[in-house]
């Protein structure tokens, strides 16, 4: 027999009972907003760590490959994008809600690009673009740009040249410059095969030294490389200052605990139905257009949506498993709505877990069957209907994460939209 609600009131009628009933059955205490807050930032903290951790592997093995380049060193340079790719991914939650991370974000995670901005780039391409005057500019192949009419010296390849320089040079987003992608069309170069079987095909000999170099300029393309991962060691080695304990983005979030409860459900809502559900996923699923996909170069597609997935669950349970292995555990938002209504908490737990579910059975499609930008070729139903289970997974979760919102008396939350979930005529006009 409990005595104590959670109020932590005694009703009168039990009151005889009070010693041996409180040594029995001790009362559990309410999960605070505050605390829930503190693991969230923990969890921020952490997943920026362990982005960081295998950002530096990806240094140290695209070092490799620049000093020694081989088709070896080329696959572990590779090898080491992939991993990186599994805590990065996981992080996306914290961008929506964040301004902090919403602001920074472009720098490493900006997508799509317009590769011939950075390289060379196969006829097919085109060479020229009303919207972007740097589509082919080809700044490994030239040493001077032309950006807003004026010539650019771009003698060195350096990091501030890439990030203050190159990157959204002309005010054009398509004119991606640094993060991951850049990084990932340098190692693998373009994907020539639409919705067919394959990745980018990049020769190692790419970065050869001498006469074995193809494609030329070996030198400014091994600088280009070195300089942005350097970049992006940088980039998250700044955003893991925000979440420290006397970071910006921690402090925000300390602020104001309860409206941190606002911000975690807003960042799951967004990434799961705008974002993911509708602009990386929806989206290339209407047109059946290999563009649309996320890693594009690689084929890794299916890997970064399922741990965008993975990353909106582990901040809603309050459980994250590092690279390391171990897992930090806390308390979560999940702990809170069950006090409030514990249908909601276990109705939304099963849904991301059932998206989840979905991502894996895409992931496991590209890894045995056909790679994800083979999947939404028009045409392809079994393909098509794979991701869209996925999609609808998200958008089911969504409308779960508004239930929570409505049981914890929140104000209604800003999701972001997309017009491929909500007006998809529009996608076409």
């Amino acid at each position: 027999m409990k005595l104590t609600t959670k109020t932590g009131r005694i009703g009168m009628g039990s009151i005889l009972l009070l010693t041996t009933a409180l040594v029995a059955v001790p009362a559990a205490a309410e999960t605070s907003a505050e605390a829930v807050a503190k693991h969230y930032a923990d969890i921020a903290q952490a997943k920026y760590e362990d982005s960081l951790t295998t950002a530096k592997a990806l240094g140290e093995a695209i070092d490799a490959l620049v000093s020694s380049p081989s088709a070896e060193t080329q696959q572990a340079a590779k090898d080491a994008w992939l991993a990186a790719r599994v805590p990065y991914q996981q992080s996306e939650v914290y961008r929506f809600g964040n301004v902090i991370v919403d602001d920074w974000e472009g720098r490493v995670n900006a997508w799509p690009l317009d590769e011939g901005l950075i390289d060379y780039v196969d006829a097919s391409y085109g060479d020229e673009n009303d919207e972007n005057t740097l589509y082919t500019a080809n700044v490994i192949a030239n040493a001077a740009v032309v950006v807003n009419g004026e010539s650019v010296d771009a003698g060195d390849i350096t990091p501030a040249f890439l990030s203050s320089t190159l990157h959204e040079a002309g005010e054009v987003e398509a004119n991606v410059a640094t993060g991951y992608h850049a990084i990932e069309f340098l190692l693998w170069g373009q994907d020539l095969n639409g919705t067919g079987p394959g990745a980018g095909n990049r020769p190692w000999s790419d970065f050869a030294k001498g006469d074995a170099c193809t494609n030329g300029n070996c030198d400014r393309r091994a600088a280009y490389l070195e300089a942005a991962s350097d970049l992006l060691i940088a980039d998250l080695e700044e955003m893991i200052g925000n979440w420290t304990e006397d970071g910006a983005a921690r402090a925000t979030i300390m602020e104001d605990p309860a409206a941190a409860l606002s911000t975690i459900l807003t960042g799951m809502g967004s990434l799961s139905y705008g974002e993911l559900a509708g602009e990386r996923m929806k989206l290339g699923l209407l047109l059946g257009d290999p563009e649309e996909e996320h890693d594009c170069f690689s084929d890794n597609t299916h890997n970064s949506h399922l741990y965008d997935a993975v990353g909106i669950q582990n901040v809603y349970i309050g459980s994250y498993t590092r690279v390391d292995g171990t897992t930090l555990s806390g308390p979560s938002l999940s702990q809170i709505v069950a006090e409030k209504d514990d249908v909601v908490d276990g109705e939304l737990k099963a849904k991301l877990a059932f998206t989840i579910e979905r991502m894996q059975d895409m992931a496991n499609r590209a890894d045995a069957t056909e790679a994800y930008d083979q999947m939404i070729a028009e045409g392809n139903t079994e393909g098509n209907a794979v991701v869209q289970a996925a999609i609808d997974g998200l958008i089911d979760q969504t409308r779960s994460i508004e239930r929570a919102v409505a049981a914890l008396e929140l104000n209604p939350l800003e999701i972001e939209g997309s017009d491929s979930l909500d007006s998809p005529a529009a996608v076409f006009e």
